[in-house]
């Protein structure tokens, strides 16, 4: 029986930036516009964590179950490592996600009624990712869903649910913490590649090969900040988000110089960390106009 720590563990916490940064990033957008709604906020960061850990527990049951997670050398998976049942885990998937679609529903019934259709997207999106006949996961396009669905949907729908609209400055956060998520994202299958091609789960990673997916993640990781050069002409304080380079060096040395394995872990965080001090600065530059 697996522990709380073990389930919280399992949750992968190392993930969480991809949930807060979205939503960071898309209420910045909405207060540079005058459209800032605090509960709309809350709500929003309320759904997007539950999203996360839903996919989480989701990846860790279907994987689990076909066996691709019997052997790693990353962080905790709960079923593969036989500390909770695939039922348990299967059914805390679906209580997060549940609790995920509840809190939509409110921003649907309060903002505009086609966004259930977003949402179901969301959640279609959140299964099948690893789950059903044909994951899409295992198809290689796992990263293009992590941009679209907490890159340009999360961030992108922040906005629109606080200020009613979205804009230019949103799109390009949107793309920018598309692009970290998606980065981090290929740190994890980078370390993966080994034993998913054992499994026959055909990541993107496993299509470019370890080289090419090295040079991509240094090629996501940039491009957040090359697009504060457009930031800047909403508000030259977004700038001062080159804070978070250095972080972002530092997250993508362990890629840059060949590390494999568990050398790889560190990677996968430090990508989450730029990306969320990143959110933070251009949040609160947007705000400030």
């Amino acid at each position: 029986m697996a522990t709380a720590a073990q389930w919280i563990e399992g949750a992968r916490p190392r993930t969480l930036p991809n949930a807060i940064a979205p939503v960071l990033a898309g209420t910045g957008a909405a207060a540079s516009i005058d459209g800032f709604v605090w509960w709309k906020a809350v709500l929003c960061l309320l759904l997007s964590v539950a999203l996360i850990i839903g996919v989480n527990y989701a990846n860790d049951y279907s994987d689990g179950i076909r066996g691709t997670d019997d052997e790693r050398v990353g962080p905790l998976r709960l079923v593969g490592s036989k500390l909770a049942s695939p039922a348990a885990v299967r059914n805390a998937a679906i209580a997060c996600l549940t609790v995920g679609a509840a809190v939509g529903l409110v921003l649907v019934f309060t903002t505009a009624w086609w966004l259930i259709l977003v949402g179901a997207a969301c959640l279609a999106g959140a299964w099948f990712y690893t789950g059903g006949r044909n994951p899409y996961g295992y198809s290689g396009f796992g990263e293009i869903a992590v941009f679209v669905f907490f890159g340009l949907v999360a961030v992108l729908g922040t906005e629109f649910v606080q200020a009613g609209r979205v804009d230019w400055a949103g799109l390009v956060c949107a793309v920018s913490v598309g692009a970290f998520s998606s980065a981090v994202l290929v740190t994890n299958n980078l370390r993966d590649i080994p034993t998913d091609t054992e499994s026959g789960k055909l990541t993107l990673a496993v299509r470019l090969g370890d080289a090419r997916t090295r040079t991509l993640h240094q090629v996501l990781i940039l491009i957040p900040f090359l697009a504060l050069a457009l930031l800047a002409w909403r508000s030259p304080w977004t700038l001062a988000a080159l804070v978070a380079l250095p972080l972002a060096v530092k997250a993508n040395e362990p890629v840059r110089t060949g590390k494999n394995g568990p050398g790889l872990i560190a990677a996968l965080a430090g990508t989450g960390q730029a990306m969320l001090v990143w959110s933070i600065v251009v949040a609160a530059a947007l705000a400030i106009g």
